[in-house]
């Protein structure tokens, strides 16, 4: 019998998409973002409108999801639906999400829930949002209504998405609402989210003691632009400390890294407030010292020149295609985490409107997630960004992550070839020679190993 090479991950790795409400809803009108679209903030001048019709008819994408045999499905619950106004819940808007995490379990997918994707009520906004400490008891009394009326539909929550790329952005660049520059006031923010990370850790684990809670972090790398000057690679460090280790440091032992220190209190009752790592990445980007970029903490960042890379959104944010900054950020957070939670790849995508790197890029990135199991890293899931294209925020319509390609326009379907590669990813529980020569043949090698080579595994 012919043995075929292949990467094969551990029983009950869950497999599965990533999506958030807003992106993907529709007719989300009572959020902070919708306000910024109004204002005409969007940068591809595009409007959310319907997104990807979820309110309506998420099943139909579950259902694409399904056929994938994905074992999970990432979603999140929008607060401004459920608490439109302060104090004033809406049931409807609940039923709607227990219809849907309900429609998930049936189809055998594990609902993995996040409570705050970046958008939050106008009412909570008008209050100061996160910028107040004082309004995090808002939002603890949110997670304890939402948990309470899901806990028999979902036991895996995600807490806060992303609270570094919701403080960076919306406080220190203004690229996200509510548009401010204001390092101080960014580390304020940052430091309330983790306390408010902290705080839904406790009350869910009230309501279900045996849930798995944690939040997400988005790590992107920063690589010195000359590995060889201590300006360059200073640089790239305080870069790294500041958007990656600072943050992960302070979840983890309740103390912000200096200079922040210096005005924050630590958080309280951090310790142990977390059943597992989330993990978002896409990309790395490199750093040359600038002494002319104080704002930007000396720092040029740019793509490295020849590197694949994504689709340019309108702000190139989006950048290298680096699978091994992935392996990196796994060893990192295992590292300083002291190895003592599991970690799962919450986040990981490509944008490719016409498909010719996702597959790759994808098949690239999982070897990654192999060797760092095989190392002995818990890594426990993969969630792709994302199952259907959507909103993708301040580049609108403009760049597409979609395992599926949708047409916002006209809301039609048109399953991507990464759709049933990945598909089959999930059916195998494994990268596979046959997989790989289907879809990636270039990357065989790589993979691999040359011909004739000692295989990773066999299976036969």
């Amino acid at each position: 019998m012919v043995q075929q090479r292949a990467l094969r991950f551990p029983e009950g790795f869950l497999w599965g998409t990533a999506s958030s409400s807003h992106q993907c809803e529709g007719d989300n009108t009572n959020n902070q973002w919708y306000r910024w679209e109004q204002q005409g903030r969007i940068l591809s001048g595009d409007v959310c409108g319907k997104a990807a019709n979820w309110w309506q008819a998420a099943e139909k994408d579950f259902e694409l999801a399904e056929q994938m045999e994905n074992s999970a499905l990432r979603l999140s619950l929008e607060w401004s639906r459920i608490e439109p106004t302060e104090g004033r819940w809406d049931s409807a808007a609940l039923e709607r999400y227990r219809a849907m995490l309900k429609d998930l379990q049936r189809r055998g997918m594990k609902p993995v829930v996040t409570l705050h994707h970046f958008t939050e009520p106008l009412w909570f906004v008008e209050r100061g949002g996160f910028a107040e400490e004082s309004n995090i008891r808002y939002f603890i009394r949110y997670v304890r209504y939402v948990v309470e009326g899901l806990t028999d539909l979902c036991d895996f929550w995600v807490t806060i998405n992303e609270p570094n790329v919701y403080a960076v952005e919306g406080y220190l660049l203004g690229t996200f609402p509510p548009a401010e520059q204001d390092m101080r006031k960014t580390f304020y923010v940052l430091h309330n989210l983790l306390q408010a990370h902290i705080e839904a850790f406790y009350a869910i684990r009230r309501i279900q003691p045996r849930a798995q809670i944690g939040y997400c972090l988005h790590y992107r790398l920063f690589d010195p632009a000359n590995p060889l000057s201590p300006l360059d690679r200073s640089t790239a460090e305080l870069h790294n400390t500041f958007f990656n280790w600072g943050i992960l440091q302070a979840a983890e032992s309740g103390s912000f890294p200096f200079p922040a220190n210096l005005f924050l209190g630590p958080l309280s009752k951090a310790a142990g407030a977390r059943d597992y790592h989330g993990v978002n990445y896409y990309t790395r980007e490199m750093v040359r010292f600038d002494p002319g970029m104080p704002s930007e903490m000396f720092g040029h960042r740019f793509l490295r020149p020849g590197a694949a890379h994504n689709d340019p959104g309108i702000d190139d944010s989006f950048g290298e295609i680096y699978p091994e900054g992935l392996y990196q950020v796994l060893k990192n957070v295992y590292r300083r985490a002291r190895g003592n939670k599991p970690i799962f790849i919450t986040e990981n995508g490509f944008s490719d409107v016409l498909d010719d790197r996702r597959p790759r890029a994808i098949l690239e990135h999982l070897v990654m997630v192999h060797q760092a199991i095989q190392e002995g890293i818990p890594v426990g899931g993969y969630f792709h960004w994302t199952l259907v294209d959507n909103f993708e925020w301040n580049n609108g319509w403009y760049v597409r992550f979609g395992l599926i390609e949708m047409d916002p326009r006209t809301q039609v379907r048109t399953p991507r070839r990464s759709a049933s590669m990945f598909g089959e990813i999930c059916r195998a529980n494994a990268i596979t020679e046959e997989i790989v020569e289907r879809y990636a043949p270039e990357a065989a090698e790589a993979i691999f190993g040359a011909a004739g080579g000692t295989p990773r595994q066999l299976i036969v």
